[in-house]
């Protein structure tokens, strides 16, 4: 019996062994050792997992070195990476890539991105939200309205897509106001860490406007300012060819410039974000002045998954026939990630 408990034991100590030897180790170059699992490298920040404290970031600039023993692609371009079985501590600033016969040390700052590689697309990061707004107002008028929105961004060696959805509801006394459905896919081409080249697709369709169907087809240079786990901020300036279509059966076709923006910043460690994004174009026609299309707000985490979202938007058109200028303020909940 004393030997049937000792080895039961000894598997034990077995079976919970990998559990130690599977955690990674951070070392920090003013001393600190920080343990936990690996998920993210890229724009000079590392995301590290752990029990004690949920998912931080660290400055690669002020890392040491690092060990891990899972397996990680390690990229030095937007082009380039490697496997590594695992990570081994080298000098100061650096960390040893082990692959088996060719063991190699390089320096932390090369290292453009790494994480664990994905079955399909390894060096693929995907983020997005999807936010739901209702606003419900019974006077002397009953006003509904539902707002449903969609934003999303996947990033692969030098592309990137995005994607942005919404729905637009509003009835007042049962009669419909605005039924509108809007899309658009970006498509960047970054040939620097910060210069890129967007191509752009817009589409919107309204039944209850006269001007029922846009169309939108962009391209231009961008640049990305900033890029990481605290937030990011890109511009972009594009040449466009513009379709309306009418409801009495009428079309227009005219060309115009825009600056687009994109502005997301996080606060509280990652439970605020601020963000903006919007659009000023410049039509090539005597008829419109400008266009202003506008969207600011803030989301407040519930939960690791779940957000609180408040946002504004003010689309405006400037033209020799009078201006529209609508704004809009929706609260509403949604999900990240």
């Amino acid at each position: 019996m004393l030997m049937i408990s000792l080895r039961s034991l000894l598997c034990l100590a077995f079976c919970a062994a990998p559990a130690t030897l599977l955690a990674d180790t951070v070392w920090l170059k003013n001393g600190d050792k920080l343990t936990g699992t690996i998920q993210l490298v890229d724009s000079g920040k590392l995301l590290l997992k752990t029990e004690y404290a949920g998912t931080i970031t660290l400055e690669v600039a002020k890392i040491a070195t690092l060990e891990s023993d899972q397996e990680l692609l390690v990229k030095q371009s937007d082009f380039d990476g490697e496997h590594a079985k695992s990570l081994k501590p080298a000098g100061q600033g650096q960390v040893e890539l082990v692959n088996g016969e060719a063991p190699k040390v390089v320096e932390l700052a090369s290292i453009s991105q790494m994480m664990p590689p994905k079955p399909l697309v390894q060096d693929l990061t995907w983020t997005g939200n999807i936010d739901v707004a209702a606003d419900y107002k019974r006077a002397e008028n009953d006003i509904k309205d539902y707002d449903i929105d969609l934003d999303t961004k996947a990033r692969h060696g030098a592309w990137r897509h995005s994607i942005a959805a919404e729905y637009d509801h509003e009835t007042k006394d049962d009669e419909r106001k605005t039924d509108r459905v809007e899309l658009s896919y970006d498509l960047d081409r970054f040939f620097t860490r910060k210069f890129f080249w967007q191509g752009q697709l817009k589409y919107s369709h309204d039944r209850v406007e006269d001007l029922e169907t846009q169309r939108t087809v962009g391209t231009g240079p961008g640049y990305q300012f900033w890029d990481n786990e605290l937030g990011a901020f890109s511009m972009a300036g594009l040449f466009n060819r513009n379709d309306y279509v009418f409801a009495d059966g009428t079309s227009e076709h005219f060309n115009s410039t825009s600056m687009e923006w994109d502005y997301k910043r996080y606060l509280g460690g990652k439970n605020l974000e601020l963000y903006t994004l919007g659009e000023l174009g410049m039509p090539f026609v005597d008829k419109i002045d400008y266009i202003i299309d506008t969207e600011a707000g803030v989301r407040y985490k519930l939960n690791s998954w779940a957000a609180l979202s408040l946002k504004a938007e003010w689309d405006k058109v400037a033209s020799e026939h009078g201006d529209t200028n609508e704004r809009r303020y929706m609260i509403g909940v949604g999900v990240g990630w």
